[in-house]
């Protein structure tokens, strides 16, 4: 049976053991690593990628979720300067739901096996369809978030002709390539890095939700003018995570 506190039992690396070293408080970062993720992901050593002997807060999978949905925030953002509030047209949703689809598909593959006559799921699958999946996802919060929290957000589409759309796929395939190759490159940056988009994911979600209050709804004109919607919504992260690790440990020692 796992520990019912991991970040309390010592950090595991790749093979099960400690890390590379234990100096400069590397146990205590794997613990705060586990903590992170604890409520979010299994946290399967074979299914999770690790950085300097430090295993990510979440699998694959998720990490292709979490980089996938900021990288995709960052480039519609850049694209509309920050103030797009419509959905991209049906097409792109069509194909956004697509890349659900393969997720699932690939999340089934992986535990029952049914489709290994066409892919066999490892965790570059998992990667890669959490990353169009996390970038899928972004295409809706995007617009809620610019409609609501500005005053005066542009009515055009997140996405918008052909180009762009290329754009947005290259950067989530950029984005697979650069997790797999550059990302361990930083060693225990990596989990990190991980960690970063983990927060900055929830922290958009949430002040999707923030700005649906009217005490915040389209009262911003610059970026200063929202300072409270953004500390609500980091503050509702903060709790989040916290209770999803909290309820993941009290349903543990209920089935224990």
């Amino acid at each position: 049976m796992p520990p019912s506190r991991p970040w309390k039992s010592g950090a595991a690396g790749p093979s099960g053991g400690l890390p590379h070293s234990s100096r400069y408080g590397a146990p205590l970062y794997q613990a705060f690593l586990t903590a992170l993720g604890y409520g979010l992901c299994h946290q399967l050593p074979e299914r999770s990628f690790f950085g300097g002997g430090f295993q990510v807060p979440v699998c694959a999978r998720d990490t292709g979720i979490y980089v996938g949905f900021v990288v995709s925030v960052l480039v519609l953002q850049v694209l509309g300067r920050s103030r797009r509030s419509e959905p991209p047209a049906w097409p792109v949703i069509l194909l956004a739901g697509a890349f659900v689809v393969a997720m699932g598909l690939d999340g089934i593959n992986s535990n029952t096996g049914l489709v290994n006559a066409m892919w066999t799921t490892t965790n570059d699958t998992r990667l890669a369809t959490g990353l169009l999946t996390g970038g899928a996802i972004s295409l809706l919060a995007t617009p809620i978030v610019n409609g609501q929290l500005w005053r005066d957000p542009s009515p055009d589409r997140v996405l918008s002709g052909a180009r762009e759309v290329v754009v947005w796929l290259s950067s989530l395939a950029a984005a697979f390539a650069v997790v797999r190759l550059v990302f361990p490159l930083t060693a225990a940056g990596f989990p990190a890095i991980v960690a970063a988009c983990i927060v900055v994911t929830f922290w958009w979600v949430n002040l999707a939700i923030v700005c649906l209050v009217p005490a915040f709804e389209r009262r911003a004109v610059r970026l200063r003018e929202a300072w409270a919607a953004h500390l609500l919504a980091v503050g509702l992260t903060l709790l989040e995570l916290g209770a999803g690790s909290a309820f993941r440990l009290l349903v543990l020692r209920l089935l224990s």
